[in-house]
């Protein structure tokens, strides 16, 4: 009973502290340790939320909830009586964990299809620009500028992003792409688009994957401040505003994608950053909400 209301509260206090940190602005400050926390805040609610349900289901058998699960599969009799509740509670969290994995796997399965056909046409439509190797280039006059993550990654211009753009704002749009393809990006936005496909009507969900869409956008931002002016990034964002960018295609990650005015805004008027202290009180928030669901589930009582 204590596992069970201990997963209980972790996941209420995860969904209030979800709700409330779609409001925080410190984020815009420190992106990449926001985004961990988002991570954090999504796996403990998942566990927890299951882990709460499938614990007072596996009360009979006085074991934690690992414990339990195992023994119910292996056919063990209970020591105490099962009734309806438990039954209920056994159906009701495999059930929810169940839609919570398979709707992630749909995403990936779906997400990892958009890519290929993506790949086999870039192939057929694409080209090489001589001046900037290693970068794809179609035929488009529209503003367009994405990566096609994954082991085969691509970074992909249209021919009016050459033209709409400087040489440096070229270099500081092709920068923020190859931030994304060498940080993953697309793997930390998959379990949120999962999470708001399983549950649509849920506005916490919405603005959590709307809070990290902007946020890996302003890490991105920050990758690519290493290797050019902040002000020719922005510049560059706002002649995609302005020109009207091409919606970036199912699956990739562009670079006029997310509340542009937003990190322009940022990139011109930067803030300092957070001290020292406070980054490593959210790293050890982040790593207890990360392990303190698993840890739960692994209690033997």
């Amino acid at each position: 009973m204590i596992t069970a209301a201990a997963l209980a509260a972790l996941a209420a206090a995860c969904a209030i502290g979800a709700w409330r940190f779609t409001a925080a602005r410190w984020t815009f400050r420190a992106p990449r340790l926001a985004i961990a926390l988002w991570q954090s805040l999504g796996v403990a609610w998942g566990l927890a939320s299951t882990g709460a349900l499938l614990a007072f289901a596996v009360m009979p058998y006085d074991s934690g909830v690992v414990q339990g699960l195992v023994a119910f599969a292996a056919g063990e009799r209970p020591h105490e009586r099962w009734d309806l509740l438990h039954a209920l509670a056994m159906i009701a969290g495999l059930t929810m964990l169940a839609v919570l994995v398979v709707v992630l796997l749909a995403a990936g399965a779906q997400t990892l299809r958009a890519r290929r056909r993506h790949r086999m046409l870039l192939t057929l439509i694409a080209r090489e620009e001589p001046r900037i190797p290693g970068v794809r280039v179609l035929d488009h006059p529209g503003a367009a500028a994405y990566c096609v993550p994954g082991l085969r990654s691509h970074v992909v211009v249209s021919s009016g992003t050459l033209e709409l753009l400087s040489e440096d704002e070229l270099t500081a749009v092709l920068a923020h792409e190859s931030a994304h393809v060498r940080e993953r990006h697309d793997l930390v936005l998959l379990p949120f688009g999962a999470l708001r496909r399983a549950l649509p009507f849920s506005k916490v969900a919405r603005e959590a994957q709307s809070q990290v869409e902007l946020l890996v956008e302003m890490a991105a931002d920050d990758r690519a401040r290493r290797y050019c002016s902040p002000r020719r990034l922005a510049t560059a964002l706002l002649r995609f505003g302005t020109a009207g960018a091409v919606p970036t295609p199912q699956g990739m990650l562009g670079a006029a994608h997310s509340q542009v005015m937003a990190r322009v805004d940022r990139l011109i008027k930067p803030t300092p950053e957070l001290s020292r202290s406070r980054r490593y009180g959210l790293v050890a928030l982040s790593v207890t909400l990360a392990t303190s669901a698993p840890f739960l589930w692994a209690l033997p009582f």
